[in-house]
């Protein structure tokens, strides 16, 4: 079982994480803070605790006049932090260390459209010095999270190939093709031979069109990882949530025992998806994989 939004718990701890940042703002100002957030998840029954490096960047620290030095260390910290709360539960976990798109650093939206008119090199250049930190953090798995486009795949999978380190790769959608329009089946086709990647899925979308990928997904022979935003969608210029009117709406109403079925063997949630939501997931994958 996977976490749900780590933000989305931070806030509701009290905390503000509206600047550009994100809540990678706290791994330099409050690194306790994402302690709590990953233990309330893992007391939910997440096994996997995701880091709080979505939007940590070299460009995006450089920004708060923080040096690349310290950047890199801020990083390793969001690994560390999540390795600590794993060791407060007695059961096997993981530590997956987020690595997501471009758009996160722009902090305007634009992950969720992924035309960003950068090419693959350019992409690779700006995706490559945090994949080399992460890739040496001590992390069990990479997660390559919220592409959403086959250029930004294409680059970072041309990035952590040849590095041994394990990784899995989940792309945001819009219906059946990346936020950019192109066909989710030749989006994560683009995995094929990389041997670094062991799952592949979707996720940060709407929960019904999460649910149409699952099987989608699951024909590239890895493993399916999906984790859908609660439901809500993102309004970029008044940065914030808005009621997005889909199907499943409600998490308790997430079809979970349809996904695993269809082939996912990693499951969650991302954007405002709560600790409560988790637990209620878990007990109900529980209950039908036994």
């Amino acid at each position: 079982m996977l976490d749900g939004g780590l933000s989305t718990t931070l806030e509701l701890l009290g905390h503000d994480i509206s600047g550009d940042l994100w809540s990678a703002r706290l791994l330099r100002d409050d690194p306790t803070a994402i302690v709590q957030a990953h233990r309330a998840f893992f007391e939910a029954g997440a096994s996997v605790a995701t880091t709080a490096t979505y939007q940590a960047t070299f460009e995006g620290f450089a920004h708060h006049g923080i040096a690349p030095a310290e950047t890199a260390a801020l990083m390793r910290r969001g690994v560390d932090i999540a390795r600590e709360a794993a060791q407060t539960v007695d059961r096997p976990t993981w530590v997956a260390a987020s690595i997501g798109p471009y758009g996160a650093m722009l902090a305007d939206g634009s992950e969720y459209t992924g035309r960003y008119g950068l090419t693959v090199r350019q992409l690779r250049d700006f995706h490559r010095p945090r994949i080399d930190v992460l890739a040496d953090a001590g992390a069990d798995v990479l997660a390559i999270e919220t592409i959403p486009c086959a250029a930004e795949v294409e680059a970072v999978l041309a990035e952590i190939g040849g590095t041994g380190v394990d990784c899995w790769v989940s792309v945001s959608i819009d219906v059946g093709t990346t936020r950019a329009g192109e066909p989710l089946a030749e989006v994560l086709a683009m995995t094929q031979g990389v041997t670094e990647v062991i799952a592949t899925g979707v996720n940060c979308s709407a929960p019904s069109d999460a649910t149409a990928a699952v099987r989608t997904a699951s024909a590239t022979g890895l493993p399916t990882v999906i984790y859908p935003n609660s439901g809500e969608g993102w309004d970029a210029e008044s940065r914030e949530w808005v009621a997005g009117g889909h199907p499943q709406a409600s998490v308790r109403n997430w079809p979970v025992e349809q996904w695993v079925t269809d082939g996912a063997r990693l499951v969650g949630g991302c954007c405002r998806v709560t600790p409560d939501d988790i637990a209620n997931m878990s007990r109900r994958v529980a209950s039908y994989t036994h």
